[in-house]
């Protein structure tokens, strides 16, 4: 079984070094109060970002979705997203991780210390809890050619006027009973349906679909506006790629020449069954094959341009 997550272990993640609050901390050492509101009540952003031969790849979009997150939750980072860059510089540095591409960074923000265990953001005492995480870490090869399974979870992915999917908190518990769910059917990844009925997206992934030479994906409504996912949405229109955000159901799916999903980890990773159904041929098919090409061209064109 392969899963979108999946990697290979690298001992010298056992000695890394992780920036807490600016200071360089081992790993065993690097801890946050149990008074932390990230801990406490799941209040924070987060991203996951890439080193690319050494570069932080889609930087700025990452950071984009971050402030974005902090601003709709009435969160002050405490911090120019060119200070917080050359912290995650700085960490990736002190752990010698220059020039390196097997690394992903783990890149957290809560709203900071409480003065008691409570939701309401005015008993914050202190300033925002900032974490980054480098971790070398490799997606196992076999996921770029080997397609995972997905099962579609009773799980629904709400809208906005309950918790809004689009803010990428550290408040996923739905998305990791979804994961519970598929995991228990035996399946790699949960793909979860909108409140409609509609495909919306997986618990960690973006889905995608290939009809009749079409690449599709949700309406987007009712999902984190993914980076990977956007960037291979427009490689598609560069490309003379027909690509639709629009609402399909399953049956759409089930009958679908290939399907596929995105992520930062693994970038482009083919699906073969969902719901106990091949796709296609249940192998990667031509389209993933191209778009995996695609993408990994516009990794190296995005570390050029810095």
């Amino acid at each position: 079984m392969t899963a979108t997550h999946s990697y290979q272990d690298d001992p010298r993640n056992a000695d890394i070094l992780i920036c807490v609050n600016g200071e360089h901390k081992h790993r065993n050492e690097a801890v946050v109060s149990v008074f932390d509101s990230g801990f406490i009540l799941g209040d924070g952003v987060w991203e996951g970002i890439r080193l690319h031969d050494g570069h932080l790849a889609f930087l700025g979009q990452h950071l984009d979705r971050l402030y974005e997150g902090a601003k709709a939750l009435d969160m002050d980072i405490g911090l120019t997203p060119a200070e917080l860059t050359a912290r995650i510089e700085a960490i990736c540095n002190a752990n010698r991780m220059q020039g390196e591409s097997g690394v992903h960074i783990r890149l957290m923000v809560t709203r900071g210390l409480k003065a008691t265990p409570y939701q309401d953001p005015r008993v914050t005492i202190g300033p925002a809890t900032i974490v980054i995480i480098p971790e070398y870490k490799t997606p196992k090869p076999e996921t770029a050619y080997q397609p995972i399974s997905l099962f579609t979870v009773h799980v629904r992915r709400g809208p906005a006027d309950v918790q809004d999917p689009k803010l990428n908190s550290h408040s996923k518990l739905n998305c990791i009973l979804a994961c519970i769910q598929a995991a228990k059917a035996g399946a790699d990844e949960a793909l979860m349906l909108d409140p409609h009925g509609f495909v919306a997206t997986c618990n960690s992934v973006h889905f995608f679909i290939v009809k009749k030479g079409e690449v599709w994906t949700s309406s987007g409504d009712y999902c984190l506006g993914g980076i990977t996912r956007g960037n291979v949405l427009d490689l598609c229109h560069r490309n003379g790629i027909t690509a639709r955000e629009r609402n399909f159901s399953l049956t759409d799916v089930y009958s679908a020449d290939e399907a596929f999903v995105t992520g930062t980890f693994a970038g482009v990773a083919p699906v073969g069954v969902i719901d106990g159904r091949q796709i296609g041929s249940g192998q990667r098919g031509p389209m993933v094959e191209r778009l995996q090409g695609l993408y990994k061209a516009l990794l190296n064109e995005d570390r050029s341009q810095r």
